[in-house]
């Protein structure tokens, strides 16, 4: 409890509508279902037809794969005239868990209309010799091996010189992904990416492996005849890559993920699959449960290429019928996550090593290498490192590999991971005159680059980082509290209540729950063993929690802490962030999964840490602003200092009235055009003999007051003679320059950038952040 902790905020209370309430009460069969609305509604579900689709998919209505326009219909067609020429067509798939998915959806629906392994077969790159995405060697061998047209999944949008490579060879492709958009069409006969989508678009968040469930939707209903298996028996596929990725389940995704769940939980009752029957009975998991994916399913499949590179057999594991082959591929399975555990373990406690070289106050990314480090679980420990340490994380290995297309470049590989919304993908692609290849989206990366350029890639990135957000460390981590509960409440009736918000996932996380005034007693921890029942290099602790509400504690558990880390005994107070779980191993039983823990503010029983607090509505860099609340209070002038900000907020607090921001701020930083600008305007008034109010000046060149002194000083040194009032400027006459004008010009100029800089910050912030900080300035002042 003496380390640095993030700071801590509460969701306040909302005086909710009571058909709002009713409508929730009704999903409800032990409680009210007062917590799971006021969750519903904070998390912008506000209207009837929304609820009903969100509580229950009978309702949602999922839109036509067709919904992706021309793009489907080429795709269709191509496929066509593949089906009626019996071409031999290759899936390119990826390796992690969202890959292998799409790879499965795409061998088993693809394979209703073309013949598996004479017609059809699937090609995943080695993860610890190929990248993510196409690559030339890899093409050069389907074509030796007769392939007429490549299927995509997970993969392949920006892949343009493998794109053009394959055309050369005559191989056709069609691009089915969900990651970043080249600048241009890429030359393929398709391209279904939902980015192509505005963000509200219910499909724009879908997944690699829910693309791919869409061509083959399209196909079902293009040619209803010909399957003989129902399309519905692909998602409890699409419900394992949906989870286990990070995307956000809200529309068709979240929808697509609920109905998954419903087959998913029917594979220890009626077995369809034995592989991933198998595995749900390793990781102890029934099906019915997200956690059971992420937590279970999803890791599992990831680890076979982070441990052994190849995952072909990943496919056969989940699509095979064999049930002995299943049951020793899942053992496989098995050994293979138990070894990335203590893997990602000790390549973490080398990381920390490291971090304990750097000056994180002047680090704004993180950037390590090691050349015994595997590249398999950097991603994982690369996650780890940013949560605990606030920062976008960089692991990589520098073991020496070369490039497959070119001799004699020895590269290191690696993955990254974002932290406070940081747009990862831009961030590293504003380095990619340094790198050899790089892929992602916004929240993790993977990339290669020369083991020369390191040094310089680490310097570059950190100076891009740090003229995008001023500091690193006005973004501190930020831990939000859903609910303020007792350890009474924990139970059966609670979770059955929050469980209508499942699946949860990006945009929709696992509620979590304050308890205050608590402590803990029975601490024990010990190993996890694996499917041999060897111990493992990897921590849990367990512990029963209290408060004044029970008499009895409710179990829980820490994971990768040590019981000395918690402090133990009624006389040691703590406030504890909880999420509570269903531990389905043995006979089950409720438990609670500690998040963070601090010492207790000694708040009074039933005197909870919310706040009445107020909304911000975003109205930044709008031409045009709709009509305003009376009642809502504006902020027009884009701030520069989190002073200004937050006055404005604590105004508006004080009023009861919610804060609508309508600033904006468009201007790029040109300091030859601004000094030029600022020199004219001089030049100007001594010609006309004019006067100039300091709010004129300051509106014409964006100036603060403390950047208008600077700009006047400068004025001074480069010869005008000025006279000013409180509120008026005038310039009667030019003399001599003085010697010194120069540093005064840079100091002005570094002032205004630094202004600029913070202007932009303000505009671009996410407003969700922009709240938690406010509100978390508010609780500690």
């Amino acid at each position: 409890m003496d380390n640095i902790q993030c700071q801590w905020q509460v969701l306040p209370l909302i005086s909710l509508p009571s058909w709002f309430i009713d409508c929730v009460n009704k999903y409800c069969a032990n409680s009210q279902g007062n917590y799971a609305a006021q969750l519903l509604w904070q998390r912008g579900i506000q209207n009837r037809e929304q609820l009903q689709g969100y509580l229950d998919s009978n309702y949602y209505q999922p839109l036509s794969p067709f919904e992706f326009g021309y793009e489907m219909k080429l795709a269709i067609e191509r496929l066509k005239i593949t089906i009626d020429n019996q071409e031999k067509v290759t899936i390119w798939g990826d390796f992690d868990a969202d890959g292998i998915t799409s790879t499965s959806v795409l061998w088993e629906g693809l394979g209703q209309f073309l013949v598996p392994h004479l017609q059809l077969n699937y090609y995943i790159p080695n993860r610890s010799k190929e990248s993510h995405g196409l690559n030339i060697p890899g093409i050069k061998k389907l074509a030796a091996e007769g392939t007429n047209l490549i299927v995509t999944c997970d993969t392949g949008s920006t892949n343009l010189e493998e794109i053009n490579y394959a055309n050369s060879l005559g191989i056709d492709i069609i691009v089915t992904d969900h990651h970043t958009l080249p600048d241009e069409r890429p030359e393929v006969i398709s391209i279904i990416n939902p980015r192509y989508f505005v963000e509200e678009h219910p499909l724009f968040s879908l997944s690699g492996v829910a693309v791919a469930y869409k061509l083959v939707e399209a196909l079902y209903l293009t040619f209803p005849e010909i399957p003989n298996s129902p399309l519905e028996n692909l998602l409890d596929l699409v419900a394992i890559g949906l989870i286990a990725d990070l995307v956000e389940l809200k529309g068709d995704c979240r929808y697509l993920a609920q109905q998954g769940l419903k087959k998913l939980q029917k594979q220890l009752t009626n077995t369809t699959r034995p592989g991933v029957a198998y595995l749900l009975k390793l990781c102890k998991k029934s099906g019915d449960r997200p956690t059971d994916i992420s937590f279970g399913i999803g890791p599992r499949i990831n680890a076979i290429s982070r441990i052994q590179g190849d995952a072909h057999f990943a496919v056969e594991l989940l699509t095979s019928k064999d049930d002995k082959r299943c049951y020793k591929l899942a053992l496989d399975t098995e050994l293979a996550n138990t070894r990335r555990k203590s893997l990602q373990k000790d390549i973490k406690k080398d990381v920390e090593k490291k971090l304990q070289m750097l000056d994180l106050s002047t680090t704004q990314v993180i950037v390590l290498e090691d050349p015994q480090w595997q590249s398999g679980v950097l991603g994982l420990v690369a996650g780890q490192i940013a949560q605990e340490y606030s920062r976008p994380t960089i692991l990589l290995t520098t073991a020496e590999t070369e490039d497959m297309s070119e001799n004699n470049v020895k590269l290191a590989r690696g993955s990254a991971r974002s932290i406070h919304n940081i747009d990862l993908y831009k961030l590293v692609a504003s380095q990619q005159y340094l790198l050899h290849r790089f892929g992602g989206h916004p929240f993790a990366a993977g990339l290669s680059l020369p083991v020369e350029n390191l040094s310089l890639f680490r310097e570059s990135i950190n100076q891009q980082l740090r003229q995008e957000i001023i500091d690193i460390n006005t973004l501190s981590s930020t831990i939000t509290a859903d609910l303020v509960v007792t350890v009474s409440q924990l139970g059966q009736s609670l979770f059955r209540e929050l469980k209508l918000l499942e699946p949860y996932g990006m945009g929709n996380p696992v509620p979590r729950l304050l308890i205050q005034n608590c402590w803990f007693e029975g601490l024990g921890n010990r190993n996890i063993k694996d499917a041999k029942d060897n111990k493992i290099q990897y921590i849990k602790t367990k512990f029963n929690i209290y408060d004044c509400s029970v008499a009895e504690g409710f179990p829980g558990i820490w994971w990768e802490h040590y019981q000395e880390e918690l402090p133990q005994g009624e006389d040691k107070l703590c406030d504890a962030i909880v999420e509570l779980d269903y531990n389905t191993y043995g006979k089950g039983s409720y438990e609670v999964r500690l998040i963070e823990v601090r010492e207790s503010l000694n708040v009074a029983e039933n005197e909870p840490l919310q706040i009445t607090q107020i909304s911000l509505i975003d109205y930044r860099n709008q031409d045009e602003v709709t009509k305003i609340d009376r009642e809502v209070e504006q902020l027009n002038t884009c701030p520069i200092s989190w002073h200004q900000l937050q006055k404005k907020y604590r105004e508006s607090c004080k009023n009861q009235h919610n804060l609508a921001l309508t600033y904006g701020y468009y201007q790029p930083f040109n300091s030859s055009e601004i000094i030029k600008k600022l020199i004219g305007i001089a030049k100007y008034i001594n010609r006309t003999q004019k006067e100039i109010t300091k709010e004129q000046l300051k509106e014409k060149l964006l100036l603060s007051d403390r950047t208008l002194n600077l700009a006047l000083e400068l004025l001074e040194k480069i010869g005008f003679v000025i006279s000013e009032t409180s509120e008026t400027i005038e310039i009667r006459e030019i003399t001599d320059q003085s010697e010194d004008y120069y540093l005064s010009q840079i100091i002005f100029l570094d002032t205004l950038e630094e202004e600029h800089f913070k202007r932009k910050y303000f505009t671009q912030i996410p407003i969700e952040t922009l709240q938690k900080l406010l509100i978390y300035e508010s609780l500690n002042p």
